[in-house]
């Protein structure tokens, strides 16, 4: 157990060692996925996660890290799909200003859908494209495989810097 771990309040400690951990972690990347966890960067999820679970279940880890971010930006995208951008703009939830939307809608504009991948791929950008691909024509399966590969590639970045770089969260 890591200094930081030891630190936790039982139940979140409990938590973390259970077989409930990974659908904890899932949850949590689901909110971040669809832009909904303010409370923590998502350059910070993976290797806390390491920190918390373990790097035994690094593949497990990535796997739930991929799935649930991609889960919740198909939620952002069928969102913006359905209701559009001034629905968006309207909630309270959404954290997106009108003149960063406009950025990334010109993004998207200029380079078409490879920006989705490249976008969640990128720090400070991830998922920002969600959006502008769903108020776009583009299919939903094809946002899905474009979300989930450049969300395979941030992920992975993360966990191999935590993992070769030293473990400095640990």
């Amino acid at each position: 157990m890591s200094a930081f771990t030891a630190q936790l309040p039982d139940v979140l400690r409990e938590l973390l060692a259970s077989d409930l951990a990974l659908v904890a972690l899932f949850f949590v990347f689901v909110l971040e996925g669809a832009m909904l966890l303010y409370v923590a960067p998502s350059e910070l999820l993976v290797p806390g996660a390491l920190v918390l679970v373990g790097e035994r279940l690094l593949i497990p880890i990535l796997a739930v890290a991929v799935l649930g971010a991609t889960l919740g930006q198909v939620a952002l995208f069928s969102v913006a799909k359905r209701g559009g951008r001034e629905y968006l703009l309207s909630r309270s939830w959404f954290r997106v200003g009108e003149d960063s939307l406009d950025r990334f809608d010109g993004w998207f504009d200029r380079w078409g859908p490879v920006v989705v991948p490249l976008s969640n791929a990128m720090l400070f950008t991830r998922g920002m494209l969600t959006v502008p691909a769903g108020l776009s024509d583009m299919s939903t399966k094809r946002f899905v495989a474009l979300s989930a590969a450049g969300t395979v590639v941030f992920e992975s970045a993360l966990a191999a810097l935590y993992v070769f770089g030293g473990q400095v969260l640990a």
